[in-house]
This record gives structure tokens, sequence and C-alpha cells, in this order.
């Protein structure tokens, strides 16, 4: 896997409103280790159409993520014919913004696989907790995809899959890595970006503080944390 996207970012977008609310969220408790999560996109010319929308549901997760607190976040995406590339680790929100800023799709199939090797590899050298995908497609064989689930599974590292367009092949395998990862699958569109906000937020504080963290969001604020507990194993 490529690792090249160190040129010095730019913070871009708006997301005063996304994180004033993010801000408000139940705080993980103090553990004395960062947690580590894992931003994949695909980044094929299938989500061209929407990706200027795409991106700014992005870089609120990304925003997300830091303003939680006690939280690492790694970009990895996949474009082109065999162009798979990961940026360091990093619990700067405009680092992250500046990231996904310098993408753009370009044409190719899916390398979902290759995602979840980065993950499965990633986590047995230093534990990752939560692993986040957005895509709308899979042109890759299910039962490779399915495998690597069950090993994620075994690492308990949790896949979350953001499924955009609601494709109904892909929507069978995602909910198949989701579940045997013992992550959450999601579809979303044009109108469904408050929702997706929260989920990715509630996402964010499962990574940084675990299910309890979930939890006592789930109790105190309602909304998406419910969601994503009655999914997760």
């Amino acid at each position: 896997m490529s690792g090249d996207l160190d040129k010095r970012p730019q913070a871009t977008g708006d997301v005063a409103d996304f994180l004033a609310r993010v801000a408000a969220a139940p705080r993980p408790q103090a553990s004395g280790a960062r947690g580590r999560l894992i931003f994949a996109l695909d980044a094929t010319a299938s989500r061209q159409p929407s990706w200027d929308r795409a991106s700014a549901l992005q870089n609120q997760m990304f925003a997300a993520a830091a303003a939680i607190g006690g939280l690492e976040a790694q970009l990895v995406y996949f474009r082109g014919f065999d162009e798979c590339r990961a940026a360091p680790f990093t619990a700067d929100a405009a680092r992250m913004i500046g990231y996904m800023g310098r993408i753009h799709c370009e044409g190719g199939q899916t390398q979902i696989g290759r995602v979840l090797s980065h993950a499965l590899a990633t986590t047995r050298d230093r534990r990752v907790n939560a692993l986040v995908y957005v895509g709308d497609a899979c042109e890759e064989a299910a039962a490779g995809l399915v495998a690597q689930a069950g090993e994620l599974g075994l690492l308990g590292l949790p896949a979350f899959m953001f499924h955009e367009g609601g494709e109904p092949a892909a929507a069978a395998t995602f909910r198949q890595i989701a579940r045997l990862s013992g992550g959450a699958y999601f579809p979303f569109g044009a109108g469904s970006a408050s929702v997706l906000r929260d989920l990715l937020a509630a996402v964010a504080v499962f990574a940084a503080g675990g299910r309890p963290a979930l939890a006592d969001m789930a109790k105190k604020q309602g909304g998406a944390a419910p969601l994503l507990l009655a999914q997760m194993k």
C-alpha cells in the first residue's frame, strides 16, 4: 500500500455547526492511549457526480474525530487501476481535511480487499479500534472480502460500512462485512446528510472510548448512537 499523502495541507470546508454538536457528545474516559480509526474511501469514477457532497460529509467526519478527543485517524483511499494510498495517523483535523481536499476521482475498479488487508496488517501491528468505509460499489468477489471481514472480527476491529446509493449487490456484500466484523451497515443518499453526520460522530465516540462511551452517548443524546449499538454484536 502506498503512503504518499504528506504535502502540507490546508483546512477546507465549513464544519462549525457540526463541531458544535459533536462537542456536546460525552467524552470518553482517559485510558492513557488514543483510540485509532481508519477512514477508507472509494475514489473511483462512479462517485464523481456526488463527490463534492460526499467530500463535505467526509470532512465533517474527520473534524468529528478530532473534536471527540483521544482519537487518531488515518485516511486511506483507492482509485485508478492500481492506486491505493494511506496517510499517516494524525489527531489533527486540519491535516486530515487537507488530505481529503487533494483527492479527485479516477476511473478504475474497487479495491476493497486491499483496504481490508491494510486494516488487518495495521491492527496486528498496533490496535485499530474502528474502520469506516465509504463507497458505492463492489466489483470484487464477495467470498474473499467476507473472509477478511471474519478476520477483522476475530481481531476486534469492526467495519462501519457507509454505502452511497444502495446498489443491491454491493449492499449484500457490505452488510456481510459489517456483520462478520462486528460493525454496522448504513446506506445514505442526498437526503440523509444529517443522519450520516450523527452516525459518523457516534463511530468516532466508539473508536475513542469503546462501547461504554457509545452507550453513554446513546443514553444522554439518543439520535444515531442507539442505531449503531443495535447493529453491533
